[in-house]
């Protein structure tokens, strides 16, 4: 075979490849009628928890796990995820330029779509800097402070 193989001359080998099963085509094609699902029954049902079934959660009729394990607790639907941001994050910023969520977002820190930045001390802080309009933390602030830089609100 002199033809180098692409994806214009694969082919299966032979015997490999079925034509799909046609169902619910008419008496003439086999599987007509009750398109080989039988007679009644669950498995004969639309949406049955056999094989290409879906009902995921039903167990035969014993009470399913979702139901019997107790509940407890609340989710807050309200909660705000903050993104946090250590001081080794603040070297990716340009050298003089404030802290702000703007300068976050444009130096791929944080996502703007996403909740609000937080400060954390994490990292050690190699400028003074000038934080506004970001939440920080109290070791993170005094930090800032320690080295020279200010926090804004």
């Amino acid at each position: 075979m002199s033809d180098k193989i692409g994806l214009h001359n694969l082919m299966p080998s032979p015997g490999s490849h079925r034509a799909r099963k046609r169902i619910g085509r008419g008496p003439g094609s086999g599987t007509g009628k009750t398109a080989g699902k039988g007679h009644k029954g669950i498995k004969a049902r639309a949406g049955h928890h056999g094989p290409g079934g879906n009902k995921p959660h039903f167990e035969g009729g014993q009470m399913p796990l979702t139901r019997r394990v107790p509940k407890r607790g609340f989710t807050n639907p309200f909660r705000v995820e903050a993104q946090v941001i250590g001081f080794d994050d603040l070297a990716e910023l340009p050298k003089g330029s404030e802290v702000t969520r703007e300068a976050l977002v444009a130096a791929g820190i944080i996502r703007a779509a996403k909740g609000p930045a937080k400060l954390l001390a994490n990292g050690e802080l190699s400028q003074a800097v000038t934080v506004r309009g970001i939440k920080v933390s109290a070791s993170a602030r005094a930090k800032i402070v320690a080295a020279g830089g200010t926090v804004e609100d």
